[in-house]
Parts: C-alpha cells; sequence; structure tokens
C-alpha cells in the first residue's frame, strides 16, 4: 500500500455558508433578486456595468464585514497544509478570502477572487478592498471604464483549466 503525500482539495459554496456567506443558488440566496444573465456574464456586464459593479460591490462589502470570518473547515485545511509530509493544494469554486483568513497559502481560485479587480485593457488583477464604478480610475492603464470584477462569469473558461 503506497502512501500519497499530494492531495487536492476542492472546495465550493458548502465550506463558505458556514461563515454566513449567502450561496448563489439556495432559495434565499444571491440570485434571488437579480438573473444570472444580468450580473454574471460578459453580456450582462456591457448591458449594464452599473448594476453589476452594484452586485458585486454589495458581495465585497459583505465579506469585510465583521461578522464574516473563516470557520473551523478553512481552518483545518489551513492545519492540513501545515504538515510538512503532505503537499497540500486547495482548489475552491469561491471567490471570497476565507481560506487565506483561515491560514491556507497553497490555493487556486479557479472562478475569481472577490477582492481582486480586472483590467480589461491589459488584463492585469490586483487587489481591490473598496467599491467599484464604471468611474473608477485602474490602477495599472490609468483610465476609467476598464475594471470589471475578478470574477469567472458564466461562458468564461475557470482560471487554471486548459
Amino acid at each position: 500500500m503506497s502512501k500519497h503525500k499530494s492531495i487536492v482539495i476542492l472546495t465550493g459554496a458548502g465550506i463558505s455558508a458556514e461563515s454566513g456567506i449567502k450561496t448563489f443558488r439556495a432559495s434565499d440566496g444571491l440570485w434571488e433578486n437579480h438573473r444570472i444573465e444580468d450580473v454574471a456574464t460578459p453580456e450582462g456586464f456591457i448591458k449594464d456595468r452599473q448594476l453589476v459593479h452594484k452586485f458585486y460591490n454589495m458581495r465585497r462589502q459583505q465579506l469585510l464585514s465583521d461578522e464574516i470570518k473563516p470557520n473551523k473547515a478553512h481552518i483545518a485545511l489551513a492545519e492540513l497544509e501545515k504538515n510538512e509530509q503532505l503537499d497540500v493544494l486547495v482548489v475552491t469554486q469561491n471567490i471570497d478570502n476565507l481560506h487565506e483568513r483561515g491560514g491556507t497559502n497553497n490555493i487556486i481560485h479557479m472562478h475569481g477572487e472577490l477582492l481582486k479587480s480586472f483590467c480589461q485593457k491589459t488584463g492585469e488583477r490586483f487587489s481591490t478592498a473598496s467599491d467599484v464604478t464604471s468611474d473608477s480610475v485602474c490602477d495599472c492603464c490609468e483610465q476609467t471604464n476598464n475594471l470589471r470584477p475578478d470574477i469567472v462569469w458564466f461562458g468564461e473558461m475557470p482560471y487554471q483549466i486548459g
């Protein structure tokens, strides 16, 4: 019997729901008052940038609130990563930073990160803790109207795939 030294852990909405993050598909979830096509597609962003920015600004504000903290599962995965006998990689579909706040370092966010913005002109991604609007000046190209949430939307390829 061989002992595996590499572990890949895939996480999704369930792990963050325990921390108070609303999931997208629950009956009281984030889509309740929005059509997916309006806030989670490139076409929705082209149609109404203000709505999309507002939607993700609200998610970002919730994530940064004092009520949202890593839970026991986030902390347990971080502890597993500290085991020197193992090479642990966490791949998450979540866009929050609760794994990192729980102590995980080796992580892939396959659907992007809520606390990052994406410059559509240069392709650069960078940290964003405050609200973003169409009037926000991009850090890299120094222009307005080029920023979008660093979120992989429906119809886009998840990060690190392909």
